[in-house]
């Protein structure tokens, strides 16, 4: 058996972000019409432990029917390190013989998908003139994100807040001159939502970064950084008055602290949940209805989107010889 080993480098140069939009948008779309399959994760945190694992498998069938399975470490340390919280790897295995065809390095395909999903999300949600971005974070999804929402909306100016205001000005200062608008470090998150319509999340905070009073009418926000239900980036102010889209409902009544503790607290009532984001993208469910409105997409991470990332990267790989082949 025949297998190719991808490195991050390598993952993030075969993973062109508008194709992996493409490929979120499509499977997003099968998850809804039932062709693609996921249990809900397992989180393992053991008593004293640095991290937790968690371990997702999914399954597409079709011509080309694969498993994927992703061991994904998440360590919140590895930020002071200077190295990133997300480790591990995705296998991806042939749907008819089981053998496995690719080992990609986690990390980077994580990165990549999770902002691409989040682009589908503001294709689909925000105002069709969003142009004023708040970054609320500044590590590797803020990058990836700046990267994928600069895909689907023409930005006009970006201002990006982190809990340590060093890391904002780095930021700032690396993206200078990558894109067409500005890109400004702002003290605080206030500074950065206040007036902007379009908001991205992407920090490893436990209590809430944005405030009601912060959100204009007619914001789209995308909530990423908390996967567990005892945190949040969002107060349940902000989610009780947002339309919430979500990846998977299952994932969002388990995992999410953004949906769990505004629903604990009273704030929202069990169908505040509008839509899954693939149920928009086939047209079973509105999306938007008013440029008025908040819509707010909360985002968990699928291991169906792992697998269409690990198989648009492999596929990709074979093109052009890239990786390690090994014998296995």
């Amino acid at each position: 058996m025949r297998m190719v080993v991808l490195n991050g480098a390598e993952v993030a140069g075969l993973l062109s972000m508008p194709a992996c939009i493409d490929a979120m948008a499509q499977v997003l779309a099968r998850l809804a019409r039932g062709e693609v399959h996921q249990p809900l994760r397992l989180v393992f945190r053991p008593p004293g432990a640095a991290g937790l694992m968690a371990f997702m498998p999914a399954y597409a069938g079709g011509a080309e029917a694969a498993f994927a399975v992703k061991a994904i470490g998440i360590f919140p340390g590895n930020a002071a390190r200077r190295m990133d919280t997300h480790q591990g790897a995705v296998g991806l295995f042939d749907g008819e013989t089981g053998e496995l065809r690719a080992l990609l390095n986690a990390a980077a395909i994580t990165a990549i998908r999770t902002a691409a999903v989040s682009a589908v999300a503001t294709r689909v949600l925000a105002r069709d003139d969003a142009s004023d971005l708040a970054l609320i974070g500044s590590g590797t999804q803020a990058r990836t994100h700046l990267d994928a929402l600069a895909c689907v909306r023409s930005l006009r100016r970006v201002r990006v807040a982190s809990r340590r205001a060093e890391r904002a000005v780095r930021f700032a200062e690396d993206m200078a001159g990558r894109f067409s608008f500005s890109v400004e470090a702002v003290p605080t998150a206030a500074d950065a939502v206040r007036g902007a319509d379009l908001v991205v999340t992407v920090t490893d905070s436990a209590e809430p970064v944005v405030r009601r009073e912060w959100v204009a009418p007619g914001t789209h926000l995308n909530v990423v950084g908390a996967s567990v239900p005892d945190r949040r980036e969002v107060d349940s102010a902000t989610m009780a008055a947002a339309r919430l889209f979500v990846d998977r409902r299952e994932s969002t009544t388990h995992e999410a602290g953004d949906y769990l503790i505004p629903l604990h607290e009273g704030a929202i009532r069990p169908d505040h949940i509008q839509a899954e984001l693939g149920e928009v993208l086939i047209g079973a469910r509105p999306g938007r209805t008013s440029a008025d409105e908040i819509t707010l997409f909360k985002s968990l991470g699928l291991a169906v989107e792992d697998l269409a990332a690990a198989r648009l990267a492999y596929e990709r790989a074979l093109e052009l010889g890239v990786g390690t082949f090994v014998e296995f």
